[in-house]
């Protein structure tokens, strides 16, 4: 299990990594990405502008509750170039399967997918540190 992970690991950590705090394009919010054991996940660590509670959430008793240290990336692990996990978008509640990608170092592209990945959307995030 470990020799057929290796080459994927190697690839995603090769270039470079998605640790820091990120600014979301619409400017609203911006998130830290961070290692959480073998892979990446990230936490909404400040909201700039719009909603601040998860009023979206599926869970009523997770409505009240602050964006502020809601996950938003879990489990992304290394995958081809960049990364894969799952993904909560606060803005509809749902949690879609995602992956992330470098596309330099100060740029992140965010893909959230469903119907196994045939329909995705995509966004770009950008390096604030």
């Amino acid at each position: 299990m470990i020799l057929t992970c290796a080459p994927a690991l190697a690839r995603a950590q090769a270039g470079p990594q998605p640790v820091g705090l990120w600014l979301t394009p619409a400017g609203d919010s911006q998130i830290r990405i961070s290692r959480c054991a073998a892979a990446y996940c990230g936490t909404i660590a400040k909201v700039l502008a719009g909603e601040t509670k998860d009023v979206h959430n599926p869970d009523a008793s997770l409505r009240g509750r602050s964006l502020v240290g809601v996950a938003l990336t879990r489990d992304m692990h290394p995958a081809g170039e960049g990364w894969e996990g799952s993904l909560y978008n606060f803005r509809d509640g749902k949690t879609y399967s995602g992956k992330l990608a470098m596309k330099g170092p100060n740029v992140l592209e965010l893909s959230g997918c469903v119907l196994g990945g045939l329909i995705c959307k995509k966004q770009m995030w950008t390096r604030v540190d």
